[in-house]
């Protein structure tokens, strides 16, 4: 009963039961334990949320799309979605990590979560997996989209100041080399307050403005 509430919390049945068991199994049991489905279900989330992104955020370079898997993959987010599916009942536990918490501890329930990741992707192959990892994060997807993770840098730079009743940046195009089949960009981007420039490059003059436009926050948020 414990396993058929925990099924229908994720809404996937299992085939092979087994696996399920043996990815809430933590290694405090012993050798019969969840570390290689944590494992593989590392990178089946890093691989279906890569997708995800790259498909929902078109206009993202790689550095944005990194940063938006990061924030959706890492220990706290994922420790939050298996406290909301209640996981941290179903685990089993040594007697020492039950006596210290474990049920309740972030980097178990992650682990844990990772776990029955790749315990699906096992049992019911890779469209049930990628339908889990849309469940499972699909609140957390949206409200990343909602915070404006999609906007580029030049819109998130301009709304940044505009905020702060400060000036506009201005963009320079400083350089132009290569072939006309290879050129490369090269852009400067200047704040008068507070006072701020930073260069960026790329394969056209958007895409140098956006990497200058970048350097511009990043030097912004070490400040």
């Amino acid at each position: 009963m414990q396993l058929d509430r925990l099924e229908g919390a994720i809404d996937y049945r299992f085939e092979d039961r087994e696996l399920l068991e043996r990815a809430l199994s933590h290694r405090s049991v012993g050798r019969r334990n969840n570390e290689r489905l944590e494992f593989l279900g590392d990178s089946a989330l890093n691989h279906y949320v890569a997708e995800r992104l790259f498909h929902r955020f078109p206009d993202a370079d790689e550095g944005e799309l990194s940063r938006m898997r990061a924030a959706l993959v890492r220990g706290d987010t994922l420790a939050a979605v298996a406290r909301r599916l209640g996981l941290g009942d179903h685990l089993r536990l040594g007697p020492g990590e039950r006596k210290s918490g474990g049920r309740r501890r972030a980097s178990i329930l992650a682990d844990a979560l990772e776990a029955v990741v790749g315990a699906v992707l096992m049992d019911g192959g890779p469209s049930a997996c990628a339908a889990l990892v849309d469940r499972l994060l699909g609140e957390e997807l949206a409200a990343l989209a909602g915070a404006g993770a999609s906007k580029d840098p030049k819109t998130r730079l301009q709304e940044h100041l505009q905020g702060r009743g400060l000036p506009l940046p201005s963009y320079e195009l400083v350089s132009v080399e290569g072939s006309e089949h290879a050129r490369e960009f090269e852009v400067a981007c200047r704040l008068e307050a507070p006072t701020c420039e930073a260069r960026g490059s790329g394969s056209s003059r958007r895409r140098a403005e956006q990497a200058a436009a970048r350097a511009v926050l990043e030097t912004l948020d070490r400040g």
